[in-house]
């Protein structure tokens, strides 16, 4: 199995199952869900894997009661499916994909058109310049390529999104990232890929800084894709490469 767990990484500081009551099964359950959701969100988890109640109790050495529970929130989260065998992690249709995607450029580009829109909207500059040197170290001492680097990735467009003041907005950003991560991760295996998301985000943020909205909103529409074909056909490669490994 994928995820981290196993009985010594087992949750450690609850009680064991014969031991719980019902507030110690509520507290298993969240531990559970919790661990559970961030195996599936940072792609630890193959969306071929059966995920099911013994085999998770086992894993998190817990009964399979708070286990059924987690995995009923995560159903309702729309993280995993049910299928033939418990369950499994969702990965979207590609016309899924494409209207996720579709969703993600539009909000990506809303943080800068709406201070375009309206002068009296300014970035948050601090963070955008904490978030600049972050890249600006990472330029200099690139990473090996990496699906995590994902992460890395989605903690930038949040920046960019949030120092534009609608916190809304991010959050809408936020779980779009979400939803499409398992498909995402893949498009940074090569260094090449790594190298120009890097140099990119800097200039972006230079030029919010700078107040060239118009170019920085040029460059990020450039960045996250200016054609959806584009964007689908990387999002394809990236599913085919998903599937291969498997």
């Amino acid at each position: 199995m994928g995820m981290r767990t196993g009985r010594t990484g087992a949750l450690s500081g609850v009680e064991t199952p014969g031991e719980t009551d019902a507030s110690d099964t509520r507290s298993l359950r969240e531990v559970v869900y919790h661990r559970l959701r961030d195996e599936i969100l940072n792609g630890r988890i193959s969306p071929r894997e059966r995920l099911t109640e013994p085999k998770l109790g086992k894993a998190f050495d817990v009964s399979r009661t708070p286990v059924r529970e987690a995995l009923s929130r995560l159903l309702s989260d729309g993280l995993v499916e049910r299928t033939d065998f418990g369950y499994a992690v969702v990965v979207p249709s590609l016309e899924d994909l494409r209207n996720l995607y579709e969703l993600r450029i539009t909000l990506e580009l809303r943080g800068i058109a709406r201070a375009i829109e309206n002068p009296e909207v300014r970035h948050d500059e601090a963070a955008l310049r904490d978030e600049l040197d972050r890249w600006y170290a990472l330029r200099a001492t690139p990473p090996e390529p990496d699906p995590s680097f994902v992460l890395l990735d989605e903690r930038y467009h949040q920046v960019l999104s949030r120092s534009s003041g609608n916190a809304q907005l991010t959050d809408a950003l936020v779980t779009v990232n979400q939803k499409i991560r398992a498909v995402r991760m893949h498009d940074f295996v090569e260094t090449d890929r790594i190298a120009t998301t890097i140099d990119e985000h800097i200039e972006i943020v230079e030029l919010v800084l700078d107040r060239r909205l118009p170019e920085a909103l040029t460059a990020l529409h450039k960045h996250v894709g200016e054609s959806l074909e584009v964007v689908m056909e990387r999002a394809t490669a990236a599913m085919t490469r998903m599937a291969l490994a498997g």
